[in-house]
């Protein structure tokens, strides 16, 4: 059946033809999908009609969709308004006549994700500053002793076991420690010539991030082809690869490898600006073990946003960070314990309390940066009803999510007028994998819920997301 519709925008008048069903069956014939696998799943949430049915139970790496799975499971068990605490206090005696302290300054982690982040300019952006001045209000002038995170909050491994080593280093790829700082991200700057010359690093942001870093990297194209390799907690690495060619400025985001440690490092370098003079060198509770701060005085608290605002920007910037610091906090808050594992156990325990089938999820991860993880389009559509229908915070979960052709990761995607107050979804990309899941309404008003995964295509990424668009588009036209 052909069936003609008048879309009428503010800005174009547009006449579609579409045969229905027909789109699904090009994009499959399409010769970048010759070797793929394609899992595709849609439901009317209102009736549980399914709509389209494609392989949807097999089980495909889901990429970045997998965050779907994870703030649900977060913001149902931990609430919208659940916040991080970091705490600043000190241990040991103060002088009351001299002001020097005997013993240490303490930075307590509590898990925050987003403490000094760009993500947040509003919150906790002067925190640093605002530290040294109430240790000064606290009456110390000089202190025998160091500045010490206690880090333990967390376990000692900050990225999944199941990630990629070309991954670690970069800022996508930042572990999560018990006390994180600027999104676990520094920048390298980085001057090029011309083809085949070797890039100078002309800086590092901030400085307290440098270290032992052997440049192997080249100049050519256009395009960031560029990686930085360094393990967690590591005090060397290098780069490879290739940057752009004839750039002043360029900047290659890397991951901190110890976040904890960076923090002492820029809160004694304050300290002794200010005047205060720090007699040891900093250190953080994971380089000594045997460290216990006794007599601890609380001087300073400060709190992350609420979780609504942190899902907010971690769906619709896919930020892989917070994903995997909401793994762990679920894990020590329901095992006693904040690690992956144990946080990967919560999550599992939430999907089946949601009568979601987790049998062929193979979930290795909180972010989908793993490419092990494996889930299938039927159970992630039935999650996302589950919280349409069940879910105690709705309104912030489909918040979280980005509106196309707008805003996050959807920005430059979904631009037809068609998709205009219509689509709300999650994207997920990494190499030879997109998928997309989310809600959407057709033209007749149904209520639909969907989930597409492709992995192991061939050519242009953009030519499988230019599929999946006009799939979707005959849906919403013709449903």
């Amino acid at each position: 059946m052909l069936r003609t519709f008048l879309i009428i925008s503010l800005t174009s008048v547009t006449l579609y033809s579409y045969s229905q069903d027909k789109s699904f069956e090009i994009f499959l014939s399409d010769s970048s999908m010759r070797f793929a696998n394609v899992s595709f799943y849609v439901e009317n949430a209102d009736n549980g009609d399914v709509v389209k049915e494609y392989n949807s139970l097999k089980s495909l790496t889901p990429a970045s969709v997998m965050k779907l799975i994870t703030s649900a499971a977060a913001i149902e068990l931990l609430g919208p308004l659940y916040t991080f605490k970091t705490i600043v206090g000190y241990s040991g005696s103060i002088n009351k006549l001299t002001g020097k302290l005997t013993g240490d300054v303490v930075i307590k982690g509590g898990g925050d994700p987003t403490l000094g982040s760009i993500n947040f300019p509003e919150y906790n952006q002067d925190f640093i500053t605002n530290w040294v001045s109430e240790i000064r209000r606290a009456g110390i002038t000089a202190i025998e002793g160091r500045v010490i995170t206690d880090d333990s909050y967390y376990d000692y491994l900050p990225i999944p076991a199941k990630w990629l080593w070309e991954d670690s280093g970069n800022y996508y790829g930042a572990g999560v420690y018990g006390l994180s700082l600027f999104d676990n991200t520094y920048e390298i700057h980085l001057r090029s010539a011309g083809d085949s010359s070797q890039p100078v690093i002309t800086d590092i942001i901030p400085q307290e991030c440098r270290f032992e870093l052997k440049n192997r990297l080249a100049s050519n194209g256009t395009t960031d082809k560029g990686y930085v390799f360094a393990a967690p907690y590591s005090n060397s690495g290098w780069l490879a690869g290739t940057i752009p060619v004839n750039r002043e400025d360029f900047i290659l985001k890397a991951s901190v490898t110890d976040p904890p440690l960076l923090i002492a490092r820029i809160l004694n370098t304050k300290l002794e600006d200010s005047g205060v003079p720090v007699s040891n060198d900093p250190t953080t509770k994971r380089i000594q073990p045997g460290y216990s701060s006794v007599n601890f005085v609380p001087i300073a608290e400060i709190s992350s946003p609420p979780l609504s605002k942190i899902i907010e920007v971690l769906n619709h910037e896919s930020v892989n960070l917070y994903a995997e610091d909401l793994t762990k906090e679920l894990g020590k808050k329901y095992k006693n314990y904040g690690s992956t594992s144990a946080g990967i156990e919560v999550i599992r325990d939430f999907l089946r309390n949601a009568e979601i089938n987790t049998d062929g999820m193979f979930i290795e991860d909180g972010s989908g940066l793993s490419p092990v993880n494996s889930i299938n389009t039927r159970e992630l559509v039935n999650l996302l009803i589950f919280m349409k229908k069940k879910g105690k915070y709705f309104p912030q979960y489909y918040a979280s999510l980005p509106e196309p052709g707008k805003e996050g990761t959807l920005k430059n995607y979904f631009t037809d007028p068609v998709f205009e107050s219509r689509l709300k979804a999650k994207s997920g990309s990494m190499t030879r994998v997109r998928s997309f899941a989310g809600y959407f309404t057709t033209f007749s008003g149904k209520n639909l819920v969907f989930s597409i995964i492709v992995n192991n295509y061939s050519g242009s990424q953009n030519n499988i997301v230019s599929g999946i668009e006009s799939v979707l588009k005959e849906i919403i036209l013709t449903k």
